[in-house]
């Protein structure tokens, strides 16, 4: 015999007693003629000793798996050829006594080796032989030689095992996690039916230990260990996963984790399926689901401290303007009522649960019994099992729930998954030792946790590393004692091929970082719908939150939560849009009121269809904010405090209520105007006939009149022309004479612009341009007067005090003022411009020393207006005032708007119902349906409709209205002072005749005036006999005798 067979024979026999004990039961081999002989002696490293040897395989190993990651499998396989090359390098020497033998026992690597030697050589069959029958090595790593023929008989009678080699793998259970257990075992046999493995089967060692016995949990993690084991799987416990690390740190083994731990640090034998609390935290961080639902305000509920962890990104402080944080620990006891009291007495409507899967549906339901699960109210729950609750008593609840999940029931893989554990699950139940009831519960719908699958997707990893890592060398597992300081050699390859290796598992996408914290997965965003939960997004750690639900689906969503439900709708009297009926009294429910507003909502409702509630608010105020206690008053307060579903009126919408309310999109725009009283009818003037024309006109008038006969006058005596002679019989007189003397041009210029000429013309070239531009201008200025008096003749002129608000505000006469509470009254207090805020000081003057200004109703404001008689001006809405002016004729509206505001319906904050009550009332615009209704109740409603009647009495608008005497007076004054003066200037020239005619006649004028008026009021006769002058030397005669002294030029008028 070789003597270096008798060496090694020595060297192998002599086997410490401790690993004596731990032999497994012995392997039944085949003869050793069966293996394929193709190896050759060790001629490359003769001289290579074992350090050298075991940095050469490592490198060749590192080398094949970077090759493999980039897919250079020509150079792969020389690497593996040459590693091959170590492998029998190191049996040989071994075989040959090249090495030691203490070396080669306290080599881990060599003896995996030896466990399956790479094609002995022919020549050492025997030592080999003599090897396999060793009863340490034998039994340890089963030695068996294998043949083609021996693997296909072993793989037909027994599918479990292939090539003849396990892979044992151990699982740490706290106690009562069956599901857990199960699922590893499920996992595990999967693997090994579907032969994941190729060259090797996994035999799983299942042990259970309590959650916080860490010493117990050491002792069975030694034990496993001393079994030979590739990895270790959890426990779920903290307390007890961080001894299980250690050791395996310690040792080398992998350590697979699937639980939440919140740790930032990772061992370097240790892997985590479970995301890092840091990274699920951030989705519900500011940055994504929360600001993704534009919350303001949150409130977090959270059941323990490890809470609190799992939301320690949202928990950082975010800017102090952007988000209200409120954080609630729910009570250990099964009662939450109080504590989800306090948070709806706070009126917060966004909440985030955090607490365990078994109570997400306790909590809820009692939450839906003080009324805080309403369509005012989201939720996003922690939980990634949330579609494992049965949620079907919230489903028609309004409230808007969104939680995140990691398993996606709807995938291929999971529904195959499913059928297959339904077919196999009634073997686990046989196994269950009479825990019948248990377990039949335990692996219905229920089973596949987000746990459960997280152990599954662990076993896989563990395989497909375990596969990547065979196909570069063979790896056995060994036996290892936790006081000793050997560790496992494939413990560092196989946790790095862990960290490389990605798939898609139950849980989604797999894949670790060099720390061991999984990445680039991914989270559905699922939300609580009238189908159950449906998916709505995707969160992913890189891009965050993508809201993949479109607009049409959100709002579809909202209709069919919408449809049979009964809203609350607050109201505040004001005609036309809420009335009461006048039997109000014999009614009941909705049928006591009506009004524009009423219709509307009818309208709406039967879009959406939906039911509502009328509910008048108490103070019938609208609601403002008070300045000094930042209270909100009237409707707005019922929809702060949760009260009322909506509020509609005509309420305005302003900045101030849209800071605490959501509105919908305008059903009718208007501004604020001015009511007063109508203005009494203006007495015509006596000369209104001078009213076309205004005084500055008939100043420039006159003026150009007698500019125009002075100029005239000096052209007539410059040109030759205008010299006539007086006698024209005589064709050669002594003297000429002109005919336009100062008074003749007067006269021409005023029977020019009368219109009726003269019995003279001008006869000059420049005379006539004159008169020419003169009958032009005359022309143009009497057809613009007869025009414009004909409007001022018939047109009414009413006499008002104000025309504007600028008016009212400089005037300290009348009084003015609006609603007490509005948004008239927020317009002018808030007001920039000068002119109101001039306005609200002096409304603020007046509410002090005598009535207030501010009336509590418009009715209120409008009887005021009507009463103070002119002294009392009302500020409203426009459309309120065209209402109010349609039914009392003694109002009117005073200029035009001073803002531009709008209507809408207020809902509460965050109310889902916004988005389709707008879409609703643009429906009703678009098909003109809004201004049908407002025309019935602005004028079809109007029954007395005595303002219309009194226009028609009036002959209307488009009439114009007959002159009376007032209107006409002026002319006949005209005309009798025209008349009374010519009368006198008679008067004057008949008296001054007279008084020439006594003084030359030397009679007395009494005597003359008695013979004259006898004369004329003798009525007869259209002649007058010429006073003739008596000669002292002719005998005395009559003195109308036709031969005295003609008198006839001194009375032109005979």
């Amino acid at each position: 015999m070789d003597p270096r067979a008798v060496i090694l024979d020595k060297g192998v026999t002599s086997v410490p007693e401790d690993k004596q004990a731990t032999q497994r039961p012995s392997c039944e081999c085949e003869s050793a003629s069966t293996f394929p002989l193709r190896a050759k002696p060790c001629d490359k490293f003769p001289k290579f000793g074992l350090r050298r040897l075991s940095e050469m395989k490592n490198n060749y190993m590192s080398l094949m798996v970077r090759l493999t990651l980039q897919n250079e499998w020509n150079i792969r396989y020389e690497a593996e050829y040459n590693l091959l090359n170590v492998e029998k390098c190191v049996v040989n020497k071994v075989i040959y006594g090249s090495l030691h033998t203490s070396t080669f026992k306290n080599s881990a690597w060599i003896q995996a080796i030896l466990a399956e030697p790479p094609h002995p050589d022919e020549n050492s069959i025997a030592r080999l032989k003599t090897l396999r029958h060793n009863s340490w090595l034998s039994q340890m790593y089963c030695l068996c030689p294998s043949s083609q023929d021996t693997r296909s008989a072993d793989s037909d009678s027994n599918p479990w095992l292939v090539n003849g080699l396990r892979q044992t793998s151990g699982g740490l259970f706290d106690v009562g996690d069956q599901k857990q257990t199960l699922a590893f075992r499920y996992a595990v046999e999967s693997v090994n039916h579907d032969h994941g493995l190729r060259k090797t089967s996994l035999r799983p060692i299942i042990e259970t230990i309590p959650p916080y016995d860490s010493f117990y949990a050491s002792k069975r993690v030694c034990y496993l260990v001393r079994a030979g084991v590739a990895a270790i799987f959890g426990p779920q416990s903290g307390q007890t996963s961080a001894h299980v690390q250690s050791i395996c740190d310690a040792l080398e083994i992998p350590h697979i984790e699937t639980r939440w731990d919140y740790r930032l640090r990772r061992e370097d034998y240790s892997v985590n399926l479970y995301p890092h609390p840091s990274s699920l935290s951030k989705v519900s961080e500011p940055t994504d689901l929360v600001r993704l639902f534009g919350w303001k305000s949150f409130c977090i509920l959270y059941e323990d401290n490890e809470g609190l962890v799992r939301l320690q990104e949202l928990l950082k402080t975010p800017p102090p303007n952007e988000f209200k944080v409120t954080i609630r620990q729910l009570p250990r006891d099964s009662d939450y009522r109080p504590i989800l009291r306090e948070v709806k007495n706070s009126l917060e409507q966004n909440i985030i649960l955090d607490c365990k899967t078994e109570k997400v549906g306790q909590v809820l339901k009692q939450a839906q019994q003080i009324g805080l699960m309403s369509s005012l109210h989201n939720y996003i729950i922690t939980s990634l099992d949330l579609h494992l609750v049965d949620l079907d008593d919230f489903k028609y609840s309004g409230s808007n729930i969104t939680a995140v999940r990691l398993v996606d029931p709807e995938s291929e893989e999971v529904k195959q998954l499913m059928e297959d554990w339904k077919r196999r699950s009634p073997q686990y139940l046989q196994n269950s030792d009479g825990e019948d009831a248990i377990m039949k519960q335990q692996l219905g719908v229920d089973f596949w946790t987000t746990e459960t699958a997280l152990i599954y997707d662990a076993v896989r990893l563990f395989v497909q590393a375990l596969q990547a890592l065979d196909n570069s060398t063979f790896v056995q597992v060994a036996p290892l004692i936790c006081e000793g300081e050997e560790a496992w050699i494939h413990g560092n390859s196989l946790i790095n091929y862990m960290k490389m290796v990605y798939f898609t598992g139950l849980t989604g996408f797999i894949k670790f970082d060099a720390l061991g914290f999984r990445t680039d997965f991914a989270l559905d965003i699922v939300e609580l719908g009238m189908q159950n939960l449906t998916k709505a997004g995707t969160w992913r750690l890189e891009t965050g939150a993508n809201y993949t639900r479109t607009f049409q689906e959100t709002l579809k969503k909202v209709v069919d939560g919408l449809q049979n439900k009964t809203l609350v709708v607050s109201v505040a009297y004001n005609d036309p849009y809420i009335m009461k009926r006048e039997n109000a009294e014999n009614l009941s429910g909705n049928d006591r009121f009506e009004g524009f507003c009423l219709d509307l909502l009818t309208e709406i409702a039967s879009i959406l269809k939906f039911n509502f509630t009328v509910v008048p608010v108490s103070s019938n105020a609208y609601g403002s904010k008070n300045a000094e206690t930042g209270e909100w008053n009237g409707m707005i307060r019922e929809l702060l405090e949760h009260r009322a579903d909506m509020a509609i009126t005509d309420l305005t919408i302003n900045y101030e209520r849209e800071q605490v309310v959501d509105f919908t999109m305008p059903f009718m725009n208007l501004g604020i105007s001015i009511l007063y009283k109508k203005p009494q009818k203006m007495a015509p003037s006596l000369f209104s006939f001078l009213s076309p024309l205004s005084l500055e006109v008939w100043i420039y008038m006159i003026t150009a009149y007698v500019g125009v006969s002075i100029l005239m006058y000096i052209l007539a005596r410059f040109t030759p022309y205008e010299w006539q002679n007086p006698h024209p019989c005589d064709p050669d007189p002594d003297t000429l004479e002109n005919q336009f003397t100062i008074l003749n041009c007067l006269w021409f210029a005023i029977g020019s612009l009368m219109q009726q000429g003269c019995d003279f013309l001008p006869q000059a070239v420049s005379t006539r341009m004159v008169a020419g531009m003169w009958w032009f201008f005359t022309l143009i200025m009497i057809s613009s007067y007869t025009a414009n008096l004909a409007a001022f003749l018939t047109v009414e002129r009413m006499d008002s005090p104000i025309e504007s608000a600028e008016d009212l505000a400089k005037q300290t006469k009348i009084k003015y003022g609006s609603l007490k509470t509005g948004s008239t009254m927020a317009f002018f207090r808030d007001s920039k411009i000068p002119t109101y805020q001039g306005m609200w000081a002096t409304m603020m003057r007046h509410e002090d020393p005598g009535p207030s200004v501010f009336l509590p109703s418009n009715a209120d404001g409008v009887k005021r207006v009507q009463e103070s008689n002119g002294l009392y001006a009302y500020l409203m809405e426009s459309t309120s005032i065209e209402y109010v002016v349609e039914r009392q004729c003694d109002l009117t509206q005073i200029g035009g708007l001073l803002d531009s505001k709008s209507y809408g319906i207020a809902l509460p904050p965050g109310s889902p119902y916004t988005s389709a009550i707008s879409s609703a009332i643009l429906s009703l615009q678009e098909t003109s349906k809004i201004q049908m209704l407002k025309r019935r109740w602005w004028k079809e409603k109007n029954r007395s409709n005595k303002c219309a009647k009194e226009k028609e009495e009036a002959g209307g608008s488009s009439m114009a209205s007959e002159l009376n005497l007032s209107n006409v007076g002026g002319v006949f004054v005209v005309l009798l002072g025209g008349m009374g003066l010519a009368l006198v200037v008679a008067l004057a020239e008949f008296v001054l005749e007279c008084w020439d005619i006594s003084k030359e006649d030397e009679v007395r004028i009494l005597s003359v005036l008695s013979e004259e008026l006898c004369f004329v009021f003798q009525c007869k006769g259209s002649t007058k006999p010429v006073r003739k002058k008596i000669d002292s030397e002719t005998p005395t005669a009559d003195m109308y005798s036709s031969d005295l002294y003609n008198c006839s030029v001194r009375n032109p008028h005979t």
